[in-house]
């Protein structure tokens, strides 16, 4: 019943920007984060940054200074600001929402991913 759906993809040139944004629908209660995970050819999905229902962010030290995530949450829609754009930033990306469903247990909810391809 939940569902997330990332848009905001697409291809740049390096130094260029992108704005992604995470749109939720769904029975959304006792929402804990919202975060941006990518993966890229090869790797390992890893998380890019996250953002808590009290407004606290972290980010991945590769990203630091170039990207800001920034949530609504009456809305349930999460945003990742990219500027700066390296070819090592080339990945899918991914929305990601963590809910807590019992007092001690945590679900998480995925969206499709949307391609960022940063190519001269």
């Amino acid at each position: 019943q939940v569902q997330l759906v990332e848009s905001g993809g697409g291809l740049v040139q390096p130094g260029g920007s992108l704005r992604l944004s995470c749109t939720t629908s769904g029975s959304i209660f006792n929402l804990c984060s919202m975060a941006w995970y990518r993966q890229a050819p090869g790797k390992q999905r890893e998380l890019v940054a996250d953002i808590t229902i009290g407004g606290s962010t972290n980010y991945a030290d590769s990203v630091k200074g170039r990207f800001t995530i920034s949530r609504d949450n009456a809305k349930n829609t999460v945003d990742l600001q990219m500027n700066s754009l390296k070819p090592e930033d080339t990945a899918l990306y991914y929305c990601n929402i963590r809910i807590r469903r019992r007092l001690t247990t945590l679900t998480d909810y995925w969206g499709q991913g949307t391609q960022v391809t940063v190519s001269s």
